[in-house]
């Protein structure tokens, strides 16, 4: 007997994970059929995201839409991601309504609810839904697109909830938009691989008290995990990680 892949196919989703209210079913399949349109997928790790129970899954933020190829990944993998959000992302009309009810989390920069976003993340992988970070807080500012040192937040939350950290690395999106050089979406289906990869090693700082250095060492080894996975799919050797307030210090000393 041939054993099931442990895939899902590029247009239905894992069975067994998270159960979805026939609307947010709709939703993900209008976005779904758009991305479809648009990229030829290479995808694979799946196994690697549970069917069940809580994760935090870190993704390498390069690009405007790969939050959406990202997303998409995840719903075939059978869960219901969640995701803090920019406040005016929901004030959007119907969008916003959307994605408050698809269960996103809409955050004010700066603000005491900002400050609070752990406990809010914390909260949501305590009733089993897995949450998606990107480390770095925005998209990467290295230069060649590569991940940069991350924000500890998301180490504070892997070690206080205790929920495994599973990087997933992509590829692809500047080929569909790129911001930079072309406001316009390209037509066609771009290649775009999307590779999930084991959880995280942070067994050196569990069930302890984290230090400072901790919270620092914790999100160096998220963020070079993320950089190893991109290094094997895009077949180049990695820099080390791009820290830019380094770059900042470094440009303010030579104006001077």
């Amino acid at each position: 007997m041939t054993e099931p892949r442990p895939e899902a196919q590029y247009t239905f989703r894992r069975r067994g994970g998270d159960a979805l209210s026939p609307d947010v079913r709709v939703y993900a399949n209008i976005v779904k059929g758009a991305i479809l349109g648009l990229s030829k997928r290479s995808w694979s790790g799946m196994e690697h995201i549970p069917l069940k129970g809580p994760a935090i899954l870190v993704w390498n933020h390069y690009s405007d839409i790969d939050p959406i190829l990202v997303v998409h990944y995840v719903y075939n993998a059978g869960r219901h991601p969640r995701f803090l959000l920019k406040e005016s992302i929901v004030r959007v009309p119907v969008v916003g309504a959307i994605l408050k009810r698809a269960g996103q989390i809409p955050v004010k920069r700066g603000s005491a609810e900002a400050a609070d976003s752990l406990r809010i993340l914390e909260d949501q992988l305590a009733q089993g839904h897995v949450v998606i970070m990107a480390p770095e807080g925005t998209v990467t500012k290295e230069p060649d697109r590569w991940p940069m040192r991350g924000k500890t937040g998301v180490a504070r939350l892997a070690l206080e909830s205790g929920a495994p950290v599973i990087p997933i690395v992509q590829w692809g999106a500047l080929g569909i938009h790129d911001r930079k050089r072309d406001p316009k979406f390209k037509l066609g289906r771009k290649p775009v691989t999307v590779r999930a990869l084991p959880p995280v090693d942070l067994s050196p700082w569990r069930d302890k008290e984290p230090t400072r250095d901790d919270l620092v060492e914790v999100t160096d080894r998220i963020m070079e995990d993320l950089r190893a996975g991109l290094a094997e799919i895009r077949g180049q050797e990695a820099p080390p990680l791009f820290d830019p307030r380094q770059q900042r210090t470094e440009e303010s000393g030579s104006s001077e």
